[in-house]
C-alpha cells in the first residue's frame, strides 16, 4: 500500500475534484466517517457543509484540508467493506480519529485506490499538527496495515503503476481520465522533488515524460491570470490533443503557485553545481566526437540528459542541464559561461581539431605505410621536384651506414682503457 497526502486550504476545490469524477462515472462516494446521513443520501451542500463547520472553529490555521489516497497493488483485491475498514484503521493510526471524513473510490487507473477528504480542525477549534505528517504517522501506519491486513508490501512489490512513466497520448485515448491521471502523477513527482529556477527549467525536467507547461500567448487569459497548460508531446516534441488547465488539477500547479518552488530551487540547487560541472568537464575532456547528440548520449549514462534548446532553423541557441542523482535543473549559462552551447560546441569541435592534429603528427614522425609495406617520407612542399630530392637525400641519410665515432655525441662515447706499464 501507498498512501500520498496533500494538505491545502481549499475544501472546495478537494470536494470538487472527487465529485467531478463522480459526475463522469469513475469514482464513487462510498462512505461517509461521522455523518448523520448515510453516503447515498448526502447532497454535495451536506458534504461541503460539515467539514466546513468545524474550520469556521479556527480560522487562524490556513492549512485545514486533508486530502490523502491510498494506492493498493493489483494483487490486493478489496472489496467495498475491507475499503471501508482500512480507511478508518488508518485515520486513527495518523491522529484523525472521531474526525468526519468522505470516502471515494475511484476507477480511473490500472490499480485500485481511494481518496480520502478530512480536516485537522477538531470539534473543540484546535487544530492536529499537520507538520511531517507523511514520515513520523503515515508511514508507521501503512506497514503496521499491511501487516494486519495481509497486503502487498510496497517496499516488496515494484509496481509499474508507482513508477514515474512519460505520458503516452494515442489520438484514439485523449480525453479520457487516464490521461489527465498520468500528466497528474507527473507533475506531482517532478514539482516537489526537483530544484529548478524558471518555467523553462521546470519544462527541460517535464519534456523528459512528454509534457509541457505552456505559459499562454501574450495577452491571453492564461498569460494575464498567472496560469499553465499542460500540454502532452508526441515522438517529435508536438503537442498533441487540447491541453488541460492547472486549474483541474486539485493541487493547482499555476505559475503563480510556483513562484515560490523557483525561489527555493535556486537556492537549493547551488550545493550541487560543482558535481555537476565536474560530470559535464568529464564528460566533454573524454569525447572523441564533434557533436552535441553524442554528447547527449556520454551525460545519459551520468544520469545527465542534456536538452537542447534550438531554433526553428535548426540553431542550436541554449542549452539545459538535467541531474537527475542530485534532481537539479541549470540552464548552462547559469552555471558559467564554460557550459553554454556556443562554448560546449566550441570545446567539442576543439576535441577533434587536436585529435586529428595528434594522428598528424605520429603519422609524419613514424612514416606513413606503402602498399609495398615500405615506409615513405611525407614532403612538406607537394610534389615539387626539390622537395622530392630532399626527401630522397633525407631517406639515404638515415638509412646510409655510418663508421667511426661521426655520429656518436661526447657523453656517450666510451673512456679508452689505459694500457697499464
Amino acid at each position: 500500500m501507498v498512501a500520498v497526502i496533500h494538505s491545502g486550504s481549499s475544501l472546495r476545490e478537494a470536494l470538487n475534484y472527487n465529485e467531478n469524477k463522480v459526475k463522469r462515472g469513475v469514482a464513487e462516494c462510498i462512505d461517509a466517517g461521522y455523518y448523520v446521513k448515510e453516503a447515498g443520501d448526502l447532497s454535495y451542500r451536506d458534504k461541503f457543509s460539515r467539514l466546513k463547520k468545524l474550520m469556521d472553529l479556527n480560522t487562524r490555521t490556513k492549512v485545514n484540508t486533508l486530502h490523502i489516497s491510498l494506492n493498493f497493488a493489483a494483487e490486493d483485491k478489496l472489496d467495498r467493506a475491507s475499503l471501508k475498514q482500512i480507511t478508518g484503521v488508518y485515520l486513527d493510526k495518523i491522529g484523525f480519529a472521531s474526525q468526519p471524513y468522505l470516502l471515494y473510490e475511484h476507477r480511473d487507473a490500472g490499480h485500485q485506490h481511494v481518496h480520502i477528504l478530512t480536516t485537522n480542525i477538531r470539534a473543540d477549534g484546535k487544530a492536529i499538527n499537520l507538520h511531517n505528517i507523511g514520515k513520523t504517522r503515515s508511514e508507521a501506519a501503512r506497514k503496521e496495515i499491511e501487516s494486519e491486513f495481509s497486503l502487498v508490501r510496497a517496499e516488496d512489490h515494484k509496481r509499474q503503476v508507482f513508477e514515474l512513466k512519460p505520458a503516452v497520448l494515442s489520438p484514439l485515448q485523449y480525453g479520457r481520465a487516464e490521461t489527465k491521471q498520468a500528466i497528474g502523477n507527473v507533475l506531482q513527482t517532478v514539482i516537489k522533488d526537483y530544484h529548478y529556477a524558471s518555467l523553462a527549467e521546470l519544462n527541460a525536467v517535464l519534456a523528459q515524460y512528454n509534457i509541457y507547461a505552456d505559459p499562454g500567448a501574450e495577452g491571453s487569459r492564461v498569460r494575464q491570470g498567472a496560469g499553465l497548460l499542460f500540454r502532452v508531446l508526441d515522438g517529435n516534441g508536438q503537442s498533441v490533443g487540447v491541453p488541460i488547465k492547472a486549474s483541474d488539477f486539485h493541487f493547482k500547479p499555476t505559475l503563480k503557485s510556483l513562484q515560490s518552488r523557483f525561489l527555493a530551487g535556486k537556492i537549493t540547487r547551488e550545493k550541487h553545481a560543482v558535481r555537476l560541472k565536474n560530470t559535464i568537464d568529464k564528460a566533454v575532456s573524454s569525447a572523441n566526437f564533434g557533436d552535441l547528440p553524442a554528447l547527449q548520449e556520454t551525460l545519459k549514462s551520468e544520469g545527465v540528459a542534456l536538452v537542447l534548446r534550438t531554433s526553428k532553423t535548426g540553431l542550436t541557441y541554449g542549452l539545459t542541464y538535467v541531474d537527475h542523482r542530485t534532481k537539479v535543473v541549470f540552464n548552462g549559462s547559469d552555471l558559467g559561461k564554460a557550459y553554454s552551447a556556443k562554448a560546449v560546441q566550441q570545446a567539442l569541435a576543439s576535441q577533434i581539431m587536436d585529435s586529428r592534429q595528434r594522428m598528424q603528427h605520429q603519422s609524419a614522425a613514424l612514416g606513413t605505410p606503402t602498399i609495398g609495406g615500405q615506409f615513405s617520407l611525407p614532403t612538406l612542399s607537394g610534389t615539387a621536384p626539390e622537395g622530392k630530392d630532399e626527401a630522397d637525400n633525407l631517406l639515404a641519410s638515415l638509412f646510409n651506414p655510418e663508421t667511426g665515432e661521426q655520429g656518436v655525441p661526447w657523453q656517450l662515447r666510451k673512456p679508452r682503457r689505459k694500457r697499464g706499464r
